[in-house]
């Protein structure tokens, strides 16, 4: 089973992030979520209705991993193409420059790189105007500036009030972009809420310093600490009780220096959570 009794309901307004390993059944919840595939048992609903329903009205834009763009057509072209099939859509030109492929708009689909044509596959779903934007992995292959430029764009559509759902392996745009993370493995949900709500549900906190020269195996031996890890001249000590392990740290290694505590990461969150199942 790709997807097991998941239950999420999206507010109007929120950007969502769909997180979980490679098979976790996020494409097939954002295909379910189109009306690409209908669900074994249980119900999908946009806006009231019918996935189909929605989408017939204009109601959905999306970005999706597979299929290819039309060939033989020019950017403005296929823009103009998919802008004429909704009832409102965005004028072509400004999604074109919203995108940041007004330089591109003359090329054959055929002759774009990887990462244009993934700006161009938001273009698609950008010039629908629509009320819910669903992007699965939008910003693979786009290089970093190009990635900067594509979550910029779309603080700017949530700002109006879009909805947005996208699914990514990008952590840190999870972290960065999103109200809300879901978080799934094995084809369920395993956390659902803030990004910072998710980091706290593992324990885990990582103490840092400067401490050259003092062997791993007796930093292990502190109290709180679980592992220790050498990079050059620092430490970084995974806790169980960060209190108790920097009480020890200090009262015992006088010369460590430069030291930060911070809590777990979206990553060390993820893994442990998704791990799990």
């Amino acid at each position: 089973e790709a997807v097991r009794g998941i239950d999420v309901a999206i507010e109007p307004g929120e950007t969502v992030a769909l997180l979980g390993p490679n098979g976790a059944g996020k494409s097939t919840t954002l295909d379910m979520l189109l009306g690409l595939t209908a669900p074994d048992s249980g119900t999908v609903t946009l806006f009231g209705s019918k996935p189909e329903d929605a989408v017939d009205r204009g109601a959905v834009g999306a970005m999706l991993q597979s299929g290819a763009l039309i060939r033989d057509l020019t950017v403005r072209e296929l823009v103009s193409q998919m802008a004429s099939l909704y009832p409102e859509p965005l004028d072509v030109d400004e999604t074109l420059e919203l995108v940041g492929i007004t330089d591109i708009a003359g090329q054959r689909t055929q002759k774009l790189s990887g990462g244009q044509s993934q700006r161009v596959r938001f273009a698609l779903a950008l010039v629908a105007n629509a009320e819910l934007l669903v992007l699965d992995e939008p910003t693979v292959g786009m290089d970093v500036q190009s990635r900067h430029a594509f979550w910029e764009t779309m603080r700017g559509a949530a700002a109006h009030g879009r909805t947005v759902l996208f699914a990514t392996h990008y952590l840190e745009e999870a972290d960065a972009y999103a109200d809300r993370a879901v978080l799934m493995a094995s084809g369920q949900i395993v956390a659902d809420g803030p990004t910072t709500e998710i980091k706290s549900m593992v324990g885990t906190r990582t103490i840092r310093a400067t401490l050259p020269e003092v062997p791993v195996e007796e930093l292990e031996r502190l109290p709180g600490v679980s592992r220790a890890e050498r990079r050059g001249e620092s430490v970084a000590l995974s806790c169980t009780d960060s209190d108790a392990a920097i009480r020890a740290l200090v009262d015992r290694y006088a010369q460590a220096r430069d030291i930060e505590i911070r809590g777990a990461g979206l990553e060390e969150a993820f893994l442990e959570l998704t791990g799990a199942m």
